[in-house]
């Protein structure tokens, strides 16, 4: 067995709208094609005996009863009756990282076109692991079908380090979890942990608990410990008296002047790192100086406070949370090793590796053994029964603490102490330790002190504390970033279809930057911010739609969507509010597994599925395969049409819908028995006077888009007016160089579909003579390349045919064959001339050219196409 094509679909996508995170794997069987799970002996007792989890729900992350009618598991009965081992894959790939604490459990799994090849399609919650666990599951599966050993601790092994390296953490996740429940989209930006909240202008990030409105001088303060201890003293808060040394000589005189028990931790510490508790000895003290060396030169001792650790939790001036925490421990019972006490903690449930657990696992580490060791104890001494040994110093619940809530039993004092605390060192997001004997006491009473206050506190202690009720604290830091009345998006429109979506998603642009709006647009040509294009290339995937969200100036987004990028890795958004569709036709057929025009619609009919209930989804109704999507979206539809009397058009607003329809030479906004005339489409310079039909029906497309956004009807007239195609704004759509003896058109028309719609912009188009360059492509069928050249044929008097750069497969021989043969099907005596590179062909038409020509470009190298027709313009002007 092996893996013949991996994806990873990071939205929505082909296969599936609802589930973004998805690897998508083409497996071939080999050996094993045909075989099901009954027909391997032993199979099913081995699957089950290596993976005893896989018929049952995962612990973690349970799905419900509903989800498991949907998702059901692989049960050993199931596999004895018989299951596809394409099948079978699917399921251990999503146990293997429900085993590593990431409970996922979506999948599907279909044959493909080729024999003894499967499609296996699966959730994940970390891409890498995703990815690790197809590759996983394969080797897995082939070796119980060959009767082989199989060892899965390493691969769990993996995959929790692939987990706690790459995944949120708890806090992190608790925040992103609560964005997403209110519909707010993220992003986790590039080779860092920062998550962005929202689009565009719109936009909020974290960092763990940090946020783009954390105070950088209160995180300062918080990071200085003697800074933070002075501001708070001089604010009326009880903290420990305390001084910071360098060197043994000043760990003297510390110890001289505040007495046991004390205190040591470095000066710039967090969550506990190099904190030693409860000195009560001079060589201890020592050691504590050592560890808190380690992180920070200067080192702080201060009086030890007697009383339990508490975690205040503070967001935007409120205290949210309190919760008690307790360090790593284990109780006596006068049989068991120390050792074994832990070793039984461990079992419980609850404690995982890391983050994957509500709480993580005790590990008897150095610090571990050095409290043993000076209390002249081994992890193999026994302990008396009903003793309790404290295993670290501090009570971190990432060291193997435990927390429980006391948020209900806080005393009003220490609640408005813990605000005053958090405003005096100035973080949104505080968390505040103090010791204190009963937290439902005044902590001046209990001779109680803060002892550290600390930015990106740690959530996990409150949203699943050991014992008492969990808080939702998340939901605070998001009303804080995005408060009531705000938004967290910015209006996308998105286009897609075989032919007109570039300059479509250009009218649209065009249309909203003219209203006023910060627009951000991709198309086939680059990512445009505010008309100034970033980046050169086909972007019309996922990564560029990305770009553009990710842009902080940015308040509307116009997103050219081609179905590569969804192939490759879904679409770059959840949702959208408006999704155009121009048409479907046959193109890139037979390129990643899609073969048919219908299957080509179902790609392209992922972005009208993405519309928010209340958008729309703008729908051509003179395509069949375009118009049938309306019945498979959850939002409005609206429909446009070259033809006025369309009975689809006709049914759709009797029944009270909306319509673009061209009309009696107008764009015409069709509503109930009204009309709205936007203008006459030849007076639109995109049109050529009326003659590039195509174009009029991009126009009807755009005109609605816009009419559905909201904008006036003035608007959208200036707009369509104004927007005149150009080698700059249009970059090989339609553009036409006038020279003293010939005209030349540079356009991409690439397929049947688009260059039938070229034909009736020629066929009115007077000329003498009617020359094309063209060429085949290496990546479209050959019915498709011929039935191409067969209607090139028929337009042109001449042909000047040429090869692309990438053949993409095909030989250069095989494609001037086809070519030459579709070109002369109709017209056998038609010339043709050969001249393999591009560019040699452009100066040889534009030397040879009579006047009155009207000559033809269908390139493939835009860029330089129209340097090369700028150069002979000059040349003509004796620049």
């Amino acid at each position: 067995m092996k893996i013949i094509d991996l994806r990873t679909m990071r939205g929505p996508s082909y296969w599936s709208v609802k589930h973004y995170r998805l690897i998508v794997s083409k497996v071939d069987l080999q050996e094993f094609a045909g075989e099901w799970s009954n027909t391997i002996e032993g199979f099913a007792e081995r699957l089950t005996e290596l993976l005893p989890g896989i018929g049952q729900p995962h612990e973690q992350g349970r799905p419900s009863s509903k989800q498991l009618a949907k998702h059901p598991p692989l049960t050993q009965e199931q596999l004895a009756d018989g299951e596809p081992l394409g099948h079978v894959i699917q399921h251990v790939a999503l146990e293997l990282q429900r085993q590593a604490g990431m409970p996922v459990f979506w999948g599907k799994s279909y044959p493909a076109r080729e024999d003894g090849v499967e499609y296996v399609v699966f959730a994940y919650q970390e891409e890498r692991a995703g990815r690790y666990a197809a590759e996983a599951a394969v080797d897995l599966v082939e070796a119980l079908c060959k009767g082989e050993s199989f060892s899965l601790k390493p691969v769990i092994d993996e995959l929790h380090d692939i987990r706690e390296e790459e995944f949120f953490g708890p806090s992190t996740w608790s925040i992103v979890a609560e964005a997403a429940s209110r519909n707010i989209p993220y992003i986790q930006l590039k080779n860092s942990s920062i998550i962005q909240l929202g689009y565009g202008v719109n936009q909020r990030r974290i960092w763990a608990t940090t946020t783009n409105l954390t105070s950088h001088a209160g995180v300062e303060v918080a990071g200085n410990k003697n800074r933070t201890k002075a501001m708070l003293a001089d604010g009326g808060v009880p903290v420990p008296r305390g001084t910071t040394v360098y060197s043994e000589d000043g760990l003297r005189d510390a110890i001289e002047e505040l007495g046991f028990p004390i205190v040591t931790k470095p000066l710039d510490g967090n969550h506990g790192k190099g904190a030693t508790i409860r000195i009560m000895s001079w060589e201890d003290a020592v050691e504590g100086l050592k560890a808190a060396k380690e992180y920070s030169r200067a080192v702080i001792v201060e009086q030890y406070v007697e009383g339990d650790d508490h975690r205040l939790l503070v967001v935007n001036g409120k205290l949210i949370a309190a919760a008690k925490r307790t360090p790593a421990a284990v109780k006596g019972d006068g049989e068991h090793t120390i050792q074994q006490l832990i070793d039984e903690v461990n079992k419980d449930p609850r404690r995982g590796v890391g983050h994957e657990k509500v709480l993580t696992s005790i590990k008897a580490d150095q610090h571990t053994l050095d409290i043993l060791k000076s209390r002249d104890l081994t992890l193999d001494s026994v302990l008396p029964a009903g003793e309790t040994l404290y295993l670290k110093s501090t009570a971190n619940i990432s060291t193997g603490g435990t927390a429980t809530d006391v948020t209900d039993l806080i005393h009003p004092y220490n609640l408005l102490l813990a605000e005053r605390v958090a405003g005096i060192v100035g973080l949104d997001i505080c968390g505040i330790d103090l010791l204190t004997s009963d937290i439902a006491i005044p902590l001046n009473e209990t001779r109680g002190a803060v002892i550290e206050v600390n930015a990106a506190p740690g959530f996990r202690m409150h949203i699943a504390p050991t014992d008492g009720l969990p808080r939702n604290v998340a939901a605070p830091v998001i009303d804080m970033l995005f408060p009531p009345g705000s938004t967290a998006r910015i209006p996308i429109i998105a286009i897609t279809g075989t032919n007109g979506k570039t300059t479509t998603t250009r009218l649209i642009a065009h249309l909203v930057a003219s209203i006023g709006y910060k627009v951000g647009f991709t198309t086939t040509d680059g990512i445009y911010i505010q008309g100034v294009q970033l980046q050169k290339g086909d972007c019309t995937g996922g990564q560029s739609a990305e770009f553009v969200l990710r842009d902080p100036t940015v308040n509307y987004a116009v997103l050219e969507t081609a179905r590569g990028g969804m192939l490759r890795s879904g679409l770059g958004f959840h949702t959208c509010d408006i999704a155009v569709v121009t048409n479907v036709a046959a193109d890139h057929l037979g390129m990643r597994d899609i073969y048919t025009v219908e299957e080509m619609a179902a790609v392209k009919g992922v972005v009208p599925r993405t519309v928010r209930k209340n958008g729309w989804a703008v729908l051509n109704a003179d395509d069949d395969l375009v118009y049938e999507m309306g019945r498979t979206v959850d939002c409005r539809v609206a429909y446009f049409s070259m033809n006025e009397h369309n009975p689809r058009i006709q049914e759709h607003v009797e029944a009270g819908g909306v319509a673009a329809v061209y009309e009696e030479g107008y764009i015409t906004i069709y509503k109930n028995s009204y009309k709205l005339r936007i203008d006459r489409a030849a007076e639109f310079p995109v049109t050529f006077g009326g003659r590039a039909t195509f174009n009029i029906e991009n126009s009807l497309a755009a005109a609605l888009a816009g009419y559905l956004a909201g904008f006036d009807k003035d608007a959208i007239k200036t707009a369509l007016r104004t927007f005149v195609p150009s080698a700059t704004k249009t970059p090989g759509r339609m553009n036409i160089y006038k020279f003293p003896r010939f005209e030349v058109v540079v356009d991409y028309a690439h397929n049947t579909a688009g260059i039938s719609k070229f034909a009736d912009f020629m066929n009115a188009t007077p000329a003498t003579r009617k020359i094309g360059v063209v060429s085949g492509l290496g990546d479209r069928r050959d019915e498709d390349t011929l039935s191409f050249a067969r209607i090139a044929g028929r337009i042109f008097d001449e042909v000047i045919l040429r090869q692309d750069r990438d053949l993409r497969g095909k030989s250069a021989e095989f494609l001037r064959e086809i070519m030459t043969r579709g070109l002369q099907l109709d017209k056998p005596e038609l010339p043709i001339t050969y001249i393999e590179n591009e560019m040699d062909a452009i100066d040889h038409v534009l030397a040879t050219a009579p006047d009155g020509a009207v000559v033809v470009l269908l390139t493939e190298n835009i860029s330089g196409t129209l340097k090369k027709l700028d150069e002979f313009e000059a040349s003509l002007k004796g620049v």
